[in-house]
């Protein structure tokens, strides 16, 4: 494999911003279903592949999206074309005969809450992680956030438990010139030790 090209690395990392202000154009369905279909391919343990998404895009949709917002991020939500809700499956084992086929994987995890919770949480954050590189990668400005009640969220939108949230995060074109200053972030020396 090549390294991808220094405007391909700044689309994905260095100009790619978190955003909070959002221009007026639509997010179509065939944008969301390519981002998905890039998301799919990320590596998790057991490709164990917890994470579910839930669209939120309809005036109808956010108007019960907003009661369980945090007032911070009220107008970053309801101003975006599309909020999704990166949710973890809290049964995902159950398919993983099927995507984990070499051995006995759903066993790890059958009627063992800790390990589940545990496999659930880290790897649909892994996964809601590459969610925002392929919107990014296909040309969509994202705003994660973590400012909301989760039992709230869950029991107006996943209410039989199957599912939980884990974070949310705006997509959409986000407004620029809007945008703070970038802030730092810790040199190689601050944050990395070499054995």
């Amino acid at each position: 494999m090549e390294p991808l090209t220094d405007a391909a690395l700044d689309t994905l990392f260095r100009e790619a911003r978190s955003f909070s202000y959002w221009l007026d154009r639509p997010v179509g369905d065939d944008q969301l279903r390519a981002i998905y279909e890039l998301t799919k391919w990320g590596p998790t343990a057991a490709n164990a592949c917890p994470m579910r998404l839930l669209f939120i895009r309809s005036p109808e949709g956010k108007a019960r999206l907003k009661p369980v917002l945090a007032e911070g991020n009220v107008d970053k939500c309801m101003s975006a074309p599309v909020v999704a809700v990166i949710a973890m499956d809290m049964a995902f084992y159950e398919a993983l005969p099927r995507l984990f086929p070499h051995t006995d994987a759903r066993s790890w995890y059958a009627g063992k809450p800790e390990a589940i919770h545990n496999a659930a949480f880290r790897n649909s954050t892994l996964q809601g992680a590459y969610f925002m590189l392929a919107a990014r990668a296909l040309g969509l400005d994202c705003g994660p956030m973590s400012g909301f009640d989760g039992e709230a969220l869950n029991g107006e939108f996943f209410p039989d438990g199957r599912w939980k949230a884990n974070f949310i995060c705006a997509i959409g074109y986000g407004d620029r010139d809007r945008l703070h200053p970038r802030g730092p972030r810790l040199d190689f020396d601050e944050a990395c030790s070499l054995l």
